[in-house]
């Protein structure tokens, strides 16, 4: 066997082995079935996982940008026309959420934690100075006292009416942007204070909200099932609440928002437990988006979120009362926080019934800027840009007894929106890139050993097709020279005598006449003279 028949062979056998262990892996799908087990069990929160420290200590800044509604014409909006407002903003604030009380519950299975938040103005970030910026807005404390009055009788209504009216309350308040956010001492709740000791004398959108928490949670640390990666056990001790009308409406579903487990597909939703809005809702996929070179998907809250429930019956429970229900795009959340009667909603009035939009002048709904959504990559489930947007509404009417009110038309006025929002940091986004890239190249090396067997394939193909071509030219030089060998044995052969008769003198010969059969004629012969 020739050398040039040994690497065909062997190449060919190389060839056969790799496609036919690479086809095997390829549909057993050994090595996918290998990353996604140990993603699984990796990604958990336990002490001892490369995730436990960013959720605990999340790495990515965090920015809380608050923009406002100024009333532009509070007196027209009292005597009956529409209000008009101009946004301004943002004021941006820089967010730090560690977990503090961190403990494993039930042999690591569940995890205890609280989450305070502390904010830190940012300047560079932000429109204006919130402690020179004046604002007029509604006078939420008025309301609230409304509200609480709506249900006594009509003469004690018109007494603190004419007692509000002495102290110089309005139902519109110009303050800074600093003590509508963060708190002042309200001469109205001072008064309230003063009877009801449990009534704080400060109010603010954000009062006492700065170094606090939003409550004690236990989370599933995914030891058990993957699935339950960061999901909540259990919120203040509650399993399920209580201030909403339907079982499904008061159930606690889904993570904080922080985390999610890994592998995500496109057709799963995705449900967040929002404690500021006292219910959880759902996301579903949108699309695919690239952000520092990471594919994520994008979930966002569909439509159905906020829907009336003529439209979507499953949202029935959040009235409260039963059947006391609001139209598309808003939720009414004065049922879980005692005040007024306060309503959320995206921002701009975003996905709402238009009879909202256009009850004030000055709000432009539009996706780009006013839409929630989570950018997730799917393998590890971690969250790469956040964008959670929310609209603080306060319900205005006319109310018996408070003159003030009694040209007002029934509107569902915008007080302010946040938009908190969070992206993955350079270093953390390399650290990602390159963990992906090792997951990528050992989940498809089955296709790689495939891909190399039909290199071989190729190669073993040209070297048979040489070796065959370089046999056809070794028979034609071998067939060449025998016809030259064969052609030289003509010549020498051409005039070879075949008699037994002894040879004669040339001179015997030319004088006697040829005899056929006297010689083999393979030359010509010249015809004898007459």
């Amino acid at each position: 066997m020739t050398r040039r028949s040994c690497a065909i062979y062997c190449t060919g056998i190389v060839c056969a082995h790799l496609l036919i262990v690479g086809i095997a892996l390829v549909v057993a799908q050994v090595f996918q079935t290998m990353i996604h087990s140990r993603l699984k069990k990796e990604i958990t929160l336990t002490e001892k996982s490369q995730v436990f420290e960013a959720w605990k200590n999340p790495p990515p800044p965090v920015y809380m940008e608050y923009y406002f509604f100024n009333v532009t014409n509070p007196g027209v909006f009292l005597a009956g026309g529409k209000a008009a407002v101009k946004q301004i903003g943002p004021y941006t604030y820089r967010e730090y959420r560690p977990r503090e009380n961190v403990t494993f519950l039930e042999n690591g299975t569940k995890i205890y934690a609280l989450n305070p938040k502390s904010f830190v103005f940012v300047p560079e970030k932000s429109a204006g100075n919130p402690e020179v910026d004046i604002l007029t807005t509604v006078n939420i404390p008025y309301v609230a006292v409304m509200d609480q009055l709506n249900s006594y009788s009509f003469f004690l209504r018109t007494f603190v009416s004419i007692y509000m009216n002495s102290l110089g309350v309005e139902l519109f308040i110009n303050r800074t942007v600093h003590e509508i956010l963060w708190g002042f001492k309200d001469p109205l709740l001072t008064k309230v204070h003063s009877m009801k000791p449990e009534v704080d004398e400060y109010f603010g959108l954000m009062w006492k909200k700065n170094g606090t928490h939003e409550g004690e949670f236990v989370f599933h640390t995914g030891e058990e099932n993957y699935l339950d990666y960061g999901k909540i056990d259990t919120w203040n001790g509650l399993r399920q609440m209580s201030w909403w009308s339907s079982n499904q409406s008061n159930m606690i579903n889904g993570t904080d928002g922080a985390v999610f487990h890994p592998l995500i597909n496109r057709n799963e939703l995705l449900y967040i437990f929002a404690a500021d809005l006292c219910r959880s809702i759902h996301l579903g996929y949108v699309k695919d988006v690239d952000v520092k070179g990471i594919t994520a998907y994008r979930f966002a809250p569909p439509s159905d979120v906020l829907m009336s429930p003529k439209d979507n019956p499953a949202n029935a429970g959040f009235c409260v009362p039963a059947r006391d229900c609001l139209g598309t795009g808003v939720l009414k959340v004065s049922v879980c926080r005692e005040g007024a009667p306060i309503v959320v909603s995206f921002p701009h009035f975003y996905q709402a019934d238009p009879a909202y939009i256009n009850a004030v002048d000055g709000l432009n709904p539009n996706k780009e800027e006013h839409e929630t959504y989570l950018d997730l990559q799917p393998t590890t489930g971690v969250p790469i840009r956040a964008c959670k947007r929310a609209q603080l509404n306060v319900i205005l009417k006319r109310v018996k007894g408070f003159p003030k009110t009694r040209f007002l038309n029934d509107t569902i006025f915008p007080i302010m929106f946040v938009n908190e929002t969070a992206t993955i940091d350079d270093e953390s986004a390399s650290q990602m890139r390159t963990l992906l890239l090792i997951v990528t190249l050992v989940s498809n090396f089955p296709l790689l050993i495939v891909g190399m067997g039909i290199i071989l394939l190729l190669v073993l193909v040209v070297l048979f097709c040489r070796n065959r071509q370089k046999k056809n030219e070794v028979k034609r030089i071998d067939f060449t020279e025998a016809f030259h060998s064969f052609a030289t044995a003509k010549e020498d052969t051409a005039y070879t005598q075949v008699s037994n008769k002894p040879e004669q003198p040339p001179e015997t010969q030319a004088s006697k006449p040829a005899k056929n059969g006297s010689y083999i004629a393979m030359s010509p012969v010249e015809a004898e003279k007459c």
